[in-house]
Formats: structure tokens, C-alpha cells, sequence
């Protein structure tokens, strides 16, 4: 593996489970993966989703954060039209003045969340046509100088928070293309439109203050196990979990009748959803990533383990961190102490 491997962290709340259980497992795996040479985690804003704690994410991240020492931790990503972009640069800000070096912000334009949900953030449905304005405005706060005349972010200038557009179609890939701003694509539940995206990209590309070259990140999905008939078996049931989760929203199935659904058309939508995944022993999963890296020439991957048993799910990180060459940080670690 050349290419560096970064973590989406969905803070998943697995059957059973609390938040609070949700972010403790968030804290071990952060560890575990600064030790094991991840390069950053990423974690995704989401409302109103019983199976997600994510939703405060600049609040995630600084929890995170205080619990590792040199992983770089940001947003993949914050949705900004739910927000004012002066508050984003306060937040993000006051995450980088309190870890230096390890803060990264990824936007995105969505929801995150249905049309209900919208309307209790008290978001516009047109807000998302002024993601480009917004994106600058909020780039002003962080870089300086603001394009608002007398407004500052305190904390937030000065700071340069990285800014990454984050996208599952045409659009983000232009935005982020016209902006010189790294692009990470969502290929690891919307993989339609990859790898048109990062030909747009790459040529439309203009350089920018922060960025000379374009950089991609492209998301896939991991599961790996000591086994393959174990990797298939955990795969079958996040596969099962997602039926429930987009066809029956939130209703829970038999596997039986999960089974029938993914035979459907409906299921078949779910299916295509996670087209783009790495599943199998070590070495199949190696195999697979080195595959995918080449036909995206990403100069970064971010891997989702969407495994539902939590030990499988630090497990199969592992794995991933095991076979894939990675720089261990755990030495420097113990030698800063």
C-alpha cells in the first residue's frame, strides 16, 4: 500500500448501546489508530439518526482529540449550510488553537439529515445554493482577511484550518476544482459517479494558496476478518442493517426478511451502495485496496469499517493497518514521553 489510509468514524450506536458507549469505543479506536499509522479520522455530521452520534461533531472531535496526542481529527464532514459560516470558523478555530496541526474540515452541502429534520435546524431549503459563497466566507474567517469588512473569528483567524470539499457528485468536484481545495468522494455509499468526478477534478483543477496539485481522497468500504467466511458473515450483516436503515427506515427485519429485500429492487439499490468494498481476509482486503487505489490514482484513501460487532469492527482496522504497510507511530509515541 503506497497511499496513505485514513478512518471514517461513523461513531455508530450498535444494538444495545448509548452514545456515551458510542464515544468511548470512538476514543479506544482513535488510539489504537494513532498507534497503528492511520494518517486521520474523520468524523461525519448527521441529525436526527438513532444509529449515529456524530451529530455535534466539532464536539466529537475535540473529545477525541483530548484523548490522542498526534492523529489528525476533523469534519467529513460538516454540512455548512446548516450553519453560519462564522460559526464553523469559531469552532473549528478553537479546535486548532487547542491541538495545533491536527484539525482538518471537510464540508459538505447535504442535509445530513430528511426534510423534517431540515426544518427543526431551522435550514432554508435554498441555503445549499450558497455553499460556494459560503465556503469563501468561511475560508476568509480562517485565513484572513474575512470578506465580511469588520468581522473576525476569534478564535479562528489566522489558524488555516485545511478546508477539503466533500462531494458524491459533479458539483463538489467542480466546487472543489475552482476553489484549489483537496476533494474527498463519497464513493463508500454513493459510488455512481467516482470516477467522473476525479477526471473533472483533475482537470479543471486551478492552484490556490492552500493547494499546488489536486489531492483526492476516496472513501471505501472495509471489512476484514481473520477469515473469509467470518469477513463474508459480518459484511452480510451490515448489508442486512442497511436495508433496515434505507428500506424500512429504522423498522427492524428478520434476516430472513432482509434476505428477500436485498433480492428486490429496493435491495438492490443498497447493494449498489456499497458496490465499492473491500471484504475478505487480510490479504484479499490488501489485494482489493491496491486495485481500487490504481483505478482512482487517490492520493488517499479513507476506509469505513461498518462492521456491527464492535470488536470485529476494531478488528478488521487492524487488519487493514497490519497488511498495508503503515508507519507505526507508536514508538515516536513512547519517545515524546
Amino acid at each position: 500500500m503506497t497511499v496513505p489510509l485514513s478512518i471514517l468514524d461513523l461513531a455508530h450506536i450498535g444494538e444495545g448501546e448509548s452514545a456515551g458507549d458510542s464515544f468511548r469505543s470512538s476514543v479506544e479506536m482513535a488510539q489504537r489508530a494513532e498507534q497503528w499509522g492511520y494518517r486521520r479520522i474523520w468524523y461525519a455530521e448527521h441529525h436526527n439518526m438513532p444509529s449515529i452520534a456524530s451529530s455535534a461533531t466539532s464536539v466529537l472531535i475535540a473529545h477525541i482529540a483530548a484523548h490522542t496526542e498526534r492523529i489528525r481529527l476533523g469534519a467529513g464532514g460538516i454540512m455548512l449550510p446548516n450553519h453560519a459560516p462564522l460559526t464553523i470558523a469559531e469552532q473549528f478555530g478553537t479546535l486548532a488553537e487547542l491541538h495545533p496541526g491536527r484539525i482538518d474540515l471537510g464540508l459538505g452541502r447535504a442535509p445530513g439529515s430528511d426534510q423534517k429534520t431540515m426544518r427543526a435546524l431551522r435550514r432554508d431549503p435554498a441555503s445549499a445554493e450558497s455553499f460556494p459563497q459560503d465556503v469563501l466566507e468561511l475560508q476568509g474567517y480562517l485565513t484572513g482577511p474575512s470578506r465580511i469588512p469588520g468581522i473576525e473569528a476569534t478564535p479562528g483567524k489566522g489558524t488555516n484550518v485545511p478546508l477539503y470539499i466533500l462531494g458524491s457528485s459533479l458539483f463538489g468536484a467542480k466546487l472543489a476544482a475552482a476553489l484549489g481545495l483537496p476533494y474527498a468522494f463519497a464513493s463508500h455509499f454513493a459510488p455512481n459517479a467516482l470516477l467522473d468526478a476525479l477526471a473533472i477534478y483533475r482537470r479543471e483543477f486551478r492552484p490556490s494558496a492552500q493547494l499546488a496539485e489536486p489531492y483526492v481522497i476516496a472513501a471505501v468500504n472495509v471489512i476484514a476478518a481473520d477469515t473469509q467466511d467470518e469477513a463474508d458473515r459480518l459484511f452480510l450483516e451490515t448489508k442486512r442493517k442497511r436495508v433496515g436503515l434505507f428500506v424500512g427506515r429504522g423498522r427492524t427485519f428478520s434476516p430472513d426478511e432482509a434476505d428477500m429485500i436485498l433480492e428486490s429492487p429496493a435491495g438492490q439499490q443498497v447493494l449498489q451502495m456499497v458496490r465499492y468494498s473491500a471484504v475478505g481476509t487480510p490479504t484479499v482486503v490488501r489485494e482489493y485496496l491496491d486495485r481500487f487505489g490504481e483505478e482512482t490514482a487517490a492520493d488517499e484513501l479513507m476506509v469505513v469499517s461498518s462492521a456491527t460487532d464492535r470488536t470485529a469492527w476494531l478488528r478488521s482496522l487492524e487488519l487493514v493497518a497490519e497488511v498495508s504497510d503503515l508507519p507505526s507511530q507508536q514508538g515516536d509515541l513512547l519517545a515524546d514521553r
